[in-house]
């Protein structure tokens, strides 16, 4: 497809990310999701190592640098900085048991959603290269005084997601700059933009989240999830 196959060109080709296996990441993580569950500053200035061939994350310094958390399909634990494993959360989903509190509240579950969603914007748009991933190309999208070009994904319940369809919009450049999809029941915009090249790899270094209305137009505020990625290496 010529737009998913531009998406790959423009974030390094996927010769070059097939070559790599690792990640690491000095980032933050914040917006009124956090704050709202009691959890404003758990994954502020942080690190996380993942794998770019399968589903998992290890953040630490979480929990102001005290603990580690780390996200795998089949299991969340919480670790003290010595390795010892305090909590475990075996086969997640994102289903989340709240018991009339919020939706993120419980620490495996903050560890579990920030596990998805970075190693997710860390693999796009890679990701959708997978043959299991069925991708569609939708009508352009104007965006303010821009033109942007959608893909439709559709993931398969063998990967764990923040929804199973999304929508993906990039620009003139193919950049991914914005991503629709429905997130513990509200319709969510994540947006991406300053761009910078890490080891041969393309990432948008800020990320917001917004609330989306039924006709995809957005609500400024509250800002949902806030993440800014201050370094980035691929091995």
């Amino acid at each position: 497809m010529a737009l998913l196959d531009d998406a790959i060109d423009a974030c390094g080709g996927l010769a070059r990310w097939d070559s790599l296996s690792r990640f690491t990441l000095h980032l933050s993580v914040g917006g009124s999701l956090f704050s709202d569950a009691g959890h404003a500053r758990e994954f502020k200035d942080v690190t996380a190592e993942g794998s770019t061939r399968t589903q998992s994350v290890r953040f630490t310094g979480i929990t102001g640098g005290e603990q580690s958390g780390a996200f795998q399909a089949d299991a969340i634990t919480i670790e003290s900085l010595d390795g010892q494993v305090l909590r475990t959360w075996r086969n997640p989903s994102l289903d989340f048991p709240t018991n009339g509190t919020h939706a993120l509240a419980d620490e495996l579950h903050l560890v579990f959603f920030c596990g998805v969603q970075i190693w997710t914007y860390l693999t796009t748009p890679f990701l959708l290269a997978r043959p299991d991933v069925v991708v569609e190309e939708l009508p352009p999208w104007q965006e303010n005084s821009e033109t942007w070009r959608c893909l439709r994904a559709q993931f398969p319940s063998s990967l764990i997601n923040l929804a199973s369809e999304q929508i993906f919009y990039f620009d003139e450049n193919a950049l991914q700059r914005r991503a629709d999809h429905d997130l513990l029941g509200a319709r969510v915009a994540h947006y991406s933009w300053a761009h910078e090249n890490f080891c041969g790899i393309v990432v948008p270094t800020l990320r917001r989240t917004l609330t989306r209305q039924p006709d995809a137009a957005v609500i400024a505020k509250p800002v949902l999830i806030d993440v800014e990625i201050f370094d980035a290496v691929f091995e």
